[in-house]
């Protein structure tokens, strides 16, 4: 919403059950997915609102605090306050933020602009969704747990603050929708198709094993199923491949379109996490192709 002929407000609302056993990194992780939206359209985040739903009459209240504690401290380390929230009482635990940020009417990124020759960055590994899940089955051992849950509490915002100097053309975070999801919707509405490499796309380790376990969430399969209409998926690429490129994610990181030299520069200045995973092209017949 625009305020003023200088800055638009953004709000945005995100919340969900536990996909750890911790109650404080589930704060985390939840409290960082929430925000993550602010970040990926430029924006500074201003102040949050805590959305909890809690079993109060079946679990301890030590736990809900515990989850409280790991969003509060998650929304310090994003330099904003937690001013007050909603809580009911359910028979799932369940939580989230409502983040409200600014930006600059001239400098706020969308998810529309790619152009052709871009390059396109990833900012984190992707595999969130598979780990997840072997979570619940119990088959995901304690360091692959550990990494995953760095990486999903981990903020997107000094990706986004770097990224500034770069004016990027689209950028968009990977969450629920999985990579393919959403930059089908970036290409879509920006005109143009894009290349993908799959051997550029980083994996958290553990990922790939699991998954050729057939440990798969089902959000994973249906972004598949979604993306076949839009995507070329090379035939030397595995079912298990082309289900890692859906991967439904929880607090992934940023999905950048921007000048390949500008891409470069970026990835110098953040640091490893950020690949480039392939390329804006002209307008295709398919919105995307991926190659081995």
């Amino acid at each position: 919403m625009r305020l003023n002929n200088d800055k638009t407000l953004l709000q945005t609302v995100d919340f969900f059950t536990p996909i750890v056993d911790d109650p404080y990194m589930f704060g985390q992780i939840s409290a960082a997915n929430s925000l993550s939206d602010i970040y990926a359209m430029g924006g500074k985040p201003l102040f949050a609102l805590n959305i909890v739903a809690f079993p109060i009459q079946k679990l301890s209240q030590t736990i809900l605090s515990q989850i409280m504690q790991g969003g509060a401290d998650k929304a310090n380390e994003a330099g904003i306050p937690i001013v007050g929230g909603h809580s009911i009482d359910d028979n799932e635990p369940k939580y989230g933020l409502v983040v409200t940020g600014e930006v600059p009417n001239s400098s706020i990124w969308k998810n529309q602009g790619a152009k052709e020759g871009d390059a396109l960055v990833l900012t984190k590994p992707i595999g969130t969704g598979i780990i997840a899940t072997a979570i619940k089955k119990e088959k995901a051992s304690i360091s692959i747990v550990e990494t995953a849950i760095k990486s999903m509490s981990m903020l997107n915002k000094k990706a986004s603050e770097i990224l500034k100097k770069y004016n990027p053309n689209a950028v968009t975070d990977v969450t629920g929708f999985g990579l393919i999801g959403h930059l089908i919707e970036m290409v879509k509405n920006s005109n143009v198709s894009a290349h993908i490499d799959f051997s550029e796309i980083a994996l958290l380790p553990g990922t790939l094993n699991l998954a050729n376990e057939g440990i798969i969430p089902g959000g994973s399969k249906r972004n598949l199923d979604y993306a076949k209409e839009f995507v070329f998926f090379n035939d030397d690429l595995s079912n298990t491949q082309k289900l890692l490129t859906c991967d439904a994610q929880t607090s992934g990181g940023l999905l950048i379109s921007l000048p390949n030299d500008k891409a470069n520069q970026f990835i110098s200045e953040y640091g490893t996490n950020a690949t480039k995973i392939g390329s804006i092209i002209k307008k295709d017949k398919f919105l995307i192709s991926v190659d081995k």
